[in-house]
């Protein structure tokens, strides 16, 4: 698929790492433009779904990759497609529901219709219309349906979770992610049947990124978030590792749970609540689940869509759906697994009020990321400092750094073109899912 990108802007960026990044990356309109060409549109999976969303022949939902709405689709075979939701007669967007159960897809401007592989099967008057003896109109003789029909994308799955590419020459998904961050993905998703527990959603005015850098920001949680410093959930004084894959792109924050209260990581921390006590003790009812292998947490950011959390018995996806530069919709699906019994199921459906728009503890990070994005407008010259545990991208075994971020931005400005950047693979003494079981054996 052949693309048109902007004009190119040149970024000024102080110095040669990733330790500072300008403001003008979060607030420029030509920067977020390239960034959905080079991200979103080619070269990279993007997460679209669950199967467990589509479990039957006909049916579909709606979603987006960066700004183009697409449609996550199963057919009579049971073959998952993704097609874009653009009709190839007069461009109409024409699928307005989110989930539904379809045979067909038909254009309500002119009633073009497409099978669910996304093939023209229908144009009315295709043939014209005989009047008087004569037949008039139609389309050209030489009108090819097979050269007119849905865009359609490169599909992926692995273990129920779906990708899609409007990039045909991707490479495969496995090799996409790496072995580190393959291995993180299979611990939650080893192939047993998901079920869907709901959705939320909620649109932040921020940069997409900021919610990338979230999630690779271990250094936050003990300190904003009142809920997880109080109650042990996540906490500097805790046994966690960093991963990223050789590109810096994708990551996983690993740790486990202690009991909380008052340490040396406490002193001085204004979310720490020492007499917080909870009305209902079911929230903080956690069960070691056998897949777990140690660590309580894994928070796994996969660039640019996506990112899976299991933190407790809570999991679930979270997508990232840009709608400008300055704001995303996030899309939350909490998930089980059809093993789970009622009591569980219960469980994970109470732990999920920790997150989602108005959770415990994610009602903190929209609000941040809108006052950082606030802050991008007022100093469009000044650049973030993100130096916390140095200046190099490498994993670590500890939470107080912000490697993950480094990581993510020396990709970034290799993809972008963003001045000079070292494109040396990550300094680890190992690499490979062996390299990754060991860390998952070390945080326990």
């Amino acid at each position: 698929m052949s693309t048109v990108e902007t004009p190119r802007t040149e970024l000024t960026w102080p110095g040669e790492g990733t330790s500072r990044i300008p403001y003008a990356a979060y607030t420029s309109e030509e920067l977020y433009r390239r960034e959905l060409e080079r991200f979103f549109y080619r070269s990279h999976w993007c997460y679209v779904g669950l199967e467990a969303e589509i479990p039957e022949p006909g049916n579909f939902k709606r979603t987006v990759i960066g700004e183009r709405s697409v449609i996550v689709v199963r057919d009579k075979d049971g073959a998952i497609n993704v097609v874009e939701n653009v009709c190839a007669h007069r461009g109409v967007a024409f699928c307005r529901a989110r989930h539904g159960t379809v045979k067909d897809f038909v254009c309500p401007y002119h009633q073009w219709s497409y099978d669910l592989k996304g093939n023209l099967q229908g144009v009315p008057f295709r043939r014209g219309v005989k009047q008087d003896g004569q037949v008039h109109g139609g389309m050209p003789k030489d009108f090819d349906p097979k050269d007119n029909g849905l865009n359609k994308l490169k599909v992926a799955t692995r273990n129920g979770v779906i990708f899609a590419s409007f990039d045909h020459g991707i490479e495969s998904l496995e090799d996409f992610l790496g072995p580190d961050v393959l291995h993180y993905f299979d611990r939650v998703f080893d192939g047993r049947k998901l079920t869907i527990l709901g959705y939320s959603r909620q649109r932040i005015p921020g940069n997409w990124k900021l919610m990338q850098e979230n999630i690779k920001d271990p250094y936050h949680p003990g300190l904003l978030h009142t809920w997880f410093i109080t109650f042990g959930l996540w906490r500097a004084d805790q046994k966690s590792q960093m991963v990223m894959d050789a590109h810096g792109r994708h990551a996983c924050m690993i740790s486990r749970r202690n009991q909380g209260g008052a340490s040396e990581v406490t002193k001085g921390v204004s979310s720490f609540k020492e007499d917080m006590t909870l009305n209902d003790p079911r929230f903080l009812d956690v069960q070691p689940e056998p897949w777990w292998g140690g660590p309580t947490a894994v928070m796994m950011t996969l660039f640019p869509s996506v990112i899976i959390q299991q933190q407790v018995n809570s999991v679930s996806t979270r997508h990232i759906q840009p709608v400008g530069k300055d704001a995303f919709d996030f899309v939350w699906t909490h998930f089980g697994f059809e093993e789970d019994d009622a009591e569980m199921t219960q469980r994970r459906l109470r732990q999920a009020n920790l997150f989602g728009p108005a959770g415990f503890v994610s009602a903190d990070d929209g609000e941040v990321i809108e006052f950082s994005q606030q802050g991008f407008r007022q100093r469009p010259e000044h650049a973030t400092v993100v130096e916390m545990g140095g200046r190099e991208v490498e994993n670590t075994d500890h939470m107080v750094t912000e490697t993950l971020i480094r990581g993510m931005y020396r990709y970034w400005r290799k993809v972008m073109e963003a001045g000079p950047v070292h494109t040396s693979t990550l300094a680890a003494p190992e690499s490979g899912v062996a390299q990754s079981k060991e860390r998952g054996r070390r945080c326990t």
